[in-house]
């Protein structure tokens, strides 16, 4: 019998943080999916203020709505996706993402075999601040800029800075044995998402090796450090709330 027969696994759900690796993974699909399941990695059932999950579509499989007033970020992991917003058609190969805010009516089908990370968000109006457009992107083609001045830590943010925004999503690439400069402790909470490469992460007390394929959530004031081993980059997806008060309530 394999160790993973006798109930082993690298998933960790700790006070604070989530470690889930893929033999733990469990797929159903979700309202209006059609061809295509979800894994569902983290929910307000944990405590997270947003919802993440991958999305896997056969040919032609295709996505459901999200509930009133929740907004939709995706990004093409592997495969290409036909994204029609706006009477327009938008053809999204792999690295390519969209922001879909409340209320946008748009539909999602799979040119291929396809994966995408989906992150889903009430949301946090602040100010009367209006809701941000649709934004079409793909990360090659965003600038890179080395964190902190280290340039073997590159970041691509996805989002602009834009107060109609209330959350951000990131890659960060990781030359090996590039680290982060500190132990972070802040208010924002992350959904992260190992796109290539591998690496120790720090998370409260605990480390982990953690690898292509793992998503890691991290609540707010989780104790956090990583650091990038083996002989290729480590790359991952990352999400975080900002840009509004943490006093700031109430959604859309």
């Amino acid at each position: 019998m394999d160790m993973h027969g006798l109930g082993h696994t690298r998933s960790v759900h700790e006070r604070d943080h989530l470690v889930l690796s893929p033999d733990s993974f469990v797929r159903a699909p979700l309202p209006g999916m059609r061809h295509a399941t979800g894994i569902i990695h983290v929910a307000p059932a944990a405590g997270a203020g947003f919802t993440q999950y991958t999305a896997e579509l056969e040919n032609n499989g295709a996505m459901g709505m999200v509930p009133v007033a929740t907004q939709r970020f995706l990004y093409v992991v592997e495969g290409s996706v036909h994204l029609h917003v706006h009477g327009k058609d938008h053809v999204l190969a792999a690295g390519g993402y969209a922001y879909l805010p409340p209320g946008t009516e748009h539909s999602i089908r799979a040119a291929k075999k396809s994966r995408l990370a989906v992150i889903e968000k009430v949301y946090k109006v602040a100010g009367g601040t209006p809701e941000g457009e649709v934004i079409i992107g793909k990360e090659q083609n965003v600038p890179p800029t080395a964190l902190n001045g280290d340039a073997w830590l590159q970041v691509r943010p996805l989002l602009p800075e834009s107060p109609s925004i209330d959350f951000a999503v990131n890659t960060m690439e990781y030359q090996p044995g590039a680290s982060l400069s500190q132990v972070e402790v802040h208010v924002m909470e992350h959904g992260l998402l190992m796109l290539e490469g591998a690496g120790i992460y720090r998370l409260n007390d605990a480390w982990y090796p953690v690898q292509k394929g793992d998503f890691i959530y991290m609540a707010p004031y989780c104790p956090q450090w990583f650091c990038a081993v083996g002989k290729t980059p480590a790359k991952y997806l990352i999400y975080k709330d900002w840009n509004r008060h943490p006093m700031c309530g109430g959604s859309a």
